[in-house]
């Protein structure tokens, strides 16, 4: 939602102004060409290690930049498909870089297989995420970056990713491989919700919108899997200030460990009465929330990480002679233990544990109280083997321990069960050009005490380095919502879908293409029967999406073009017939761009949506148009500002029990803010530890 646009926000323009704030503080020049030994390659990543020192090399292969550091400094150099290039040295002036092609491309074709992926990570090359997080209606968030890609949908009313027909609860996020119960700041109903982890904790985000393997389930839809950053290689301390919310975060290093931590209060009283909105905020909307993660490389072949995060959220509303009162408090924490154990093999561990307390009074009427309790503990291991340079393998089992409790008024329920699955994976390079990935999943749900098998299959062929199509089948599930069970009588199954994907991508001189039509098959959905639920619902949903990005048409700038296009219904819920969901829009369209000039850089969004069918009618077309512009004062001093929705258009976005229409709170948001590093660390990285 716009107006939680907080530090989570401002993070992802701090960072943008990586390539500008390099050549500012620069002391030494660092530069040179990246060939395959014939041909230049363009779009390589060139840094110097344990800095944020660096660049791309353009379309002849060059690079250039100034870093701030001295002496003996280590240079690398990524590029998707060749081995990773590193160089210590005291000059690093007119190099000739050289990098080898891997023997096998093993892990680039399966992630960019219906996924798109951000971060440096060896896992996560095939895009930079900040070409997808500055567009102008993101606000440093990860769900609304996301929602500038095609097969998502604009749901303005709660900002959840909804993906290809598919509901919100269908698209499940997990945080290095360990499952999150609930990953949005929550509000009032009508409110949109945000993300609630900075995209810069994370050094590796990897959004799949169907397709993926054995190792995720529970997710009819897509999985979002993101792997937080390294051990960090140096202390940092930074503050922020705006008119919504102020920030202090930090990093202290030690030999082979870091500790983090970051603090953020936001409140919406100052906003609120400089510029108010249509809502009776009887209190206005705040949040407390803190973040600790600790790292350690216990070993050469063995790291630790663990992280831990808090969310109070609270607001006050009068809705028709009642005094809503809305408090939740949401607690994530896991730890996870990686190691390579010799002979090939590598082993994974985690445990994972979600919380979540909500509290309402005069929820529905007044007097009423609301409350809900939601834990979920994850456990999780994994052992992995790589055989050869075309092959490799791995096996897992995990355990989803659930608990719910609701009461309100004179209902109330307990729900309490457990989810066993075990999952083999197998990655195979067939010939030079054909890759196969081949999984099956098996799970149990506890209460329903019989086992689901779920074969899934990816064929992907890659003629040459520009070009790949995929072909994608498989089975996925999903346990029913909490009440549902309930209401059931702890008897309702769990729902499937069938997915069919065909993938095609072109990928050639920083310009990328890819189009992906789809089809899924729901069975087993929760279908209301009177005052229960029984596993009779079904549906369809199919498609096609399209998505362009070119980084070469004008210097400077990046723009990307997302085009979707969605037919679903379904039978479900307390739908009386087969009919296409509230919450999916026909065609979906999204133009963003960023250019960048000397100490700035703009950003602007148009985000289109055909309206929505609901039973009172159909909504009116989606439309805003946003933008962005970030100053770096100094290297220590950043001003960013941003305005949603220029031309104040009302969107509508359903209809009310009365028949009248849902809109925001306000038509536009306007934004300002100021960052500031208190060590030596530059202002954009204050927040990424």
């Amino acid at each position: 939602m716009c107006y939680l646009c907080g530090m989570k926000r401002r993070i992802t323009y701090l960072l943008i102004t990586l390539f500008a704030a390099c050549r500012l503080s620069a002391q030494t020049t660092v530069n040179g060409i990246v060939t395959d030994g014939h041909e230049p390659l363009a779009g390589a990543n060139v840094f110097i290690v344990g800095t944020i020192d660096g660049c791309l090399t353009d379309s002849i292969g060059r690079f250039s930049f100034q870093t701030d550091g001295t002496g003996e400094l280590t240079l690398r150099a990524t590029f998707m498909g060749f081995d990773d290039y590193t160089l210590t040295s005291r000059t690093l002036q007119g190099l000739n870089i050289v990098m080898r092609e891997r023997a096998t491309i093993i892990d680039e074709v399966v992630v960019t297989a219906s996924s798109y992926s951000f971060g440096k990570s060896d896992n996560f090359k095939s895009m930079d995420a900040l070409d997808v997080v500055m567009a102008g209606n993101s606000c440093g968030d990860i769900v609304a970056a996301l929602q500038n890609l095609p097969g998502t949908q604009k749901v303005g009313e709660d900002g959840k990713l909804y993906v290809r027909g598919g509901g919100s609860e269908e698209c499940q996020t997990f945080i290095n491989g360990m499952h999150v119960l609930m990953p949005y700041s929550t509000n009032v109903d009508g409110q949109a919700q945000r993300g609630r982890f900075s995209p810069f904790l994370f050094k590796g985000i990897n959004f799949s919108l169907g397709g993926y393997g054995g190792e995720y389930g529970q997710a009819l839809s897509s999985v979002l899997p993101m792997e937080t950053t390294d051990v960090a290689t140096g202390d940092k301390l930074g503050v922020s200030a705006s008119l919504v919310d102020w920030n202090i975060g930090g990093t202290k290093t030690f030999r082979q460990s870091s500790l983090s931590f970051n603090a953020d209060y936001t409140s919406m009283g100052l906003y609120n009465s400089l510029f108010p909105d249509r809502c009776d905020w009887a209190s206005p909307y705040r949040k407390l929330s803190g973040e600790m993660q600790y790292k350690s490389d216990i070993s050469s072949a063995c790291v630790l990480k663990s992280y831990v995060g808090y969310d109070l959220s609270s607001v006050g509303q009068n809705i028709d002679c009642r005094n809503l009162a809305f408090k939740e408090h949401n607690v994530y924490a896991n730890v996870t233990l990686k190691a390579n154990i010799g002979g090939g093999y590598s082993l994974f561990a985690g445990v994972a544990n979600s919380s979540v307390i909500t509290d309402i009074d005069d929820a529905l009427a007044r007097g009423d109280h609301y409350y809900n309790f939601r834990n979920e503990v994850h456990l999780k291991t994994e052992l992995r083997k790589v055989f050869s340079l075309a092959l490799k393998m791995s096996a897992g089992a995990e355990d989803y321990i659930r608990n719910s409790k609701l009461r309100y008024g004179g209902y109330q329920y307990h729900v309490d069960y457990n989810l066993l699955a075990a999952h083999v994976d197998a990655y195979w390079r067939i010939v030079p050009r054909l890759f196969l990935n081949v999984s099956g999943r098996a799970e149990h749900l506890g209460y329903a005490g019989n086992w689901m098998l779920m074969p899934r299959a990816t064929v992907s062929y890659v003629p040459d380095k520009t070009f790949q199509i995929s072909a994608m089948f498989g089975r996925y599930s999903q346990a029913a919502e909490d009440e549902y069970i309930a209401k059931s009588g702890m008897s309702l199954p769990q729902s499937t879908s069938d997915h069919a994907i065909l993938s095609l991508q072109y990928n050639k001189k920083k310009t990328l293409v890819r189009i992906e039509p789809y089809y899924k098959k729901y069975r087993h959905l929760p279908l209301q029967a009177d005052a229960s639920y029984t596993a009779e619902g079904y549906g369809t949903s199919k498609g096609i999406d399209f998505f362009f990005e070119n980084h070469s048409l004008v210097k400077n700038l990046t723009a990307t073009v997302s085009y979707a296009f969605n037919d679903s219904e379904r039978l479900y819920l307390d739908y009386t017939s087969l009919r296409a969901p509230e919450y999916a829009s026909r065609h979906n369209i999204r133009l963003t761009a960023k250019y960048s000039i000397g100490k700035m850089i703009f950003g602007v969004a148009e985000s289109y949506a055909s309206g929505r069918k609901f039973t009172s009618g159909t909504t009116p077309y989606y439309n805003s148009v946003d933008a962005n512009l970030t100053w770096l004062v100094s290297p220590k001093v950043i001003v960013y500002t941003s305005i949603n929705n220029i031309l104040g258009r009302t969107n509508v976005f359903g209809f009310q029990s009365d028949g009248l229409p849902q809109t925001a709170s306000r038509d536009r948001f306007f934004y300002i803010g100021i960052f500031v590093s208190l060590k030596n660390n530059k202002a954009y990285d204050i927040s990424n530890f």
